[in-house]
């Protein structure tokens, strides 16, 4: 065992936890599990049409910097919180630790239903891609019982190479890294070249194309700043999955400054390749006008009428694995953060099975599975419930949003108030200081502010209904039930307590 591996299960067993999962990811594999995450290939693309059914061009060129920034806020926060409690809860634990038993489990369970429906989103949209680029091959036509057995299908394969461990798991998420760089540079060089006109200023330009004139991608409205608020959501829902760098913490060597880097990079990185990226199609268009109004087709439309039809397929065929592998690095963040939340009894009745790790494959596979089979589940009722006839793909995204980022917001505020106290008595070793700390903590309350009014607007209203039906939800079954139960990551004596326990697990694994 290596001096940095003493010091991550050193500060591992600070918290009261045993090494069960296997360490054997690098400072690079836990950056690019986020960046496979996060993928341009997938939410840039898939939801691309936002862009030019909201405001057109500048949508690409100016929208996707404030939406970046906006995400990025979350980012810096939680990468500080990382490098001081590296541990596979991640979001949960720092709400607990930060917070109180409340603050932990209510950001245990929004970010499990984050995590379920960004698997959703993904793979969806993978599924909408495929039938889009190769469907008619096979005689699909996209229908609801296809979508939900694409989405079935691609999330079991990507199970089962999560349950095969992390070695293989990692191996190809560094892969996945390389492939979206490489496509992504294909891409843009191929279509600025092959462009049949290069009108920059598209890229500043405020137009609207809202109702018909943008294919219906959002309803009719004359108020332009309202227009670039909705532009918005491409950059947030692509900007995001970085939390899979604190949920892979227990697996990274050098936790303390590898996850922060690996939040950190990511964004920065999936950020301006993105903006690139985004920026070529824009300009790629041949007639914005006649390009908007193709809706969510706008993409296809694009490629095929600029780029040769060798390059489209092998492009179509880049960027379905390369979606492939982004729902295959969600499906590894969601069973960690299963995993971390029953290995604290979260969940009453199966949180022992759930939180139990292969000893042959040092992986959590009830927790995959459980994980796989609730995302596939969500597709089936998403897809069979009629939610005002509003695009499954782009509810899902919404949805998504308010989840996730409500699960950043609730431990990046508990840490405002803890820094500094006996809860968070000292910074990690990636520190931008107190005082940036707080700044960033009061920017993303006001961006969760943002995201939260963007994410409920029509045609996807009843986002706002989901998300207070589940706030209503939990706070009965709080106030019911698990406030008497659920105890939270040990604490205090506790931790000393469970010293005996943490050896005779690890003498299992031969971490001894």
């Amino acid at each position: 065992m290596t001096v940095e591996q003493h010091e991550d299960k050193k500060i591992l067993h600070s918290m009261g936890y045993a090494q069960e999962l296997s360490r054997r990811m690098s400072g690079f594999s836990n950056f690019a599990i986020s960046f496979s995450i996060i993928c341009i290939l997938s939410g840039g693309i898939n939801s691309f049409a936002q862009a030019t059914g909201s405001i057109g061009g500048a949508g690409a060129g100016i929208g996707w910097i404030v939406g970046c920034c906006v995400s990025g806020i979350f980012a810096v926060a939680m990468a500080q919180i990382s490098s001081a409690y590296p541990t596979a809860g991640g979001l949960y634990h720092w709400g607990s630790i930060l917070g109180n038993r409340f603050t932990g489990w209510v950001t245990a369970w929004l970010n499990l239903l984050g995590l379920i429906t960004v698997m959703g989103a993904i793979n969806i949209g993978t599924s909408f891609f495929f039938v889009g680029t190769f469907g008619s091959a096979f005689g699909l036509t996209g229908t609801p019982v296809e979508i939900v057995l694409l989405v079935a299908g691609i999330t079991i394969v990507q199970a089962i190479i999560n349950h095969l461990g992390i070695k293989l798991t990692a191996l190809l998420t560094d892969w996945s890294g390389y492939l979206i760089l490489a496509t992504t540079v294909i891409l843009v060089i191929a279509l600025l070249v092959m462009a049949p006109t290069h009108e920059w200023s598209r890229l500043w330009t405020f137009t609207n194309f809202s109702g018909e004139a943008g294919g219906n991608v959002f309803p009719q409205s004359d108020n332009m700043l309202y227009l670039f608020s909705l532009c918005l959501l491409l950059p947030i829902y692509t900007i995001t999955g970085y939390d899979a760098s604190a949920h892979t913490s227990e697996e990274t060597k050098g936790a303390a400054m590898s996850v922060p880097k690996g939040i950190i990079n990511s964004v920065l990185i999936s950020s301006l390749a993105g903006w690139v990226m985004v920026s070529a199609i824009m300009i790629a268009i041949p007639d914005l006008a006649v390009g908007a109004k193709q809706g969510w087709g706008v993409f296809f439309a694009t490629i095929t009428a600029v780029l040769p039809a060798w390059l489209v397929t092998v492009l179509y065929i880049a960027i379905l694995i390369a979606q492939f592998l982004c729902g295959l690095a969600t499906v590894t963040s969601t069973s960690r953060m299963l995993f971390a939340f029953t290995r604290d009894g979260g969940l009453p009745l199966v949180s022992k099975s759930v939180s139990s790790v292969s000893l042959r494959f040092r992986t959590p596979v009830v927790a995959i599975w459980t994980g796989a089979i609730l995302e596939i589940l969500f597709v089936w009722l998403a897809q069979t419930v009629s939610i005002g006839g509003s695009n499954i793909y782009t509810i899902t995204v919404n949805a998504t949003l308010i989840f996730l980022f409500l699960s950043f917001t609730v431990p990046i505020v508990a840490g405002y108030f803890a820094i500094g106290t006996s809860k968070w008595p000292h910074m990690g070793p990636w520190n931008i200081g107190t005082a940036m700390y707080k700044l960033f903590a009061v920017l993303s309350v006001f961006a969760m502010v943002l995201i939260v009014f963007i994410a409920v607007q029509p045609p996807n209203q009843n986002v706002l209904w989901i998300t207070l039906a589940f706030l209503v939800i939990a706070a009965i079954i709080w106030f019911a039930f698990e406030n008497k139960r659920f105890q939270g990551p040990p604490v205090g004596d506790i931790i000393k307590k469970k010293q005996a326990e943490i050896a005779a697990i690890e003498a299992r694994f031969g971490e001894a």
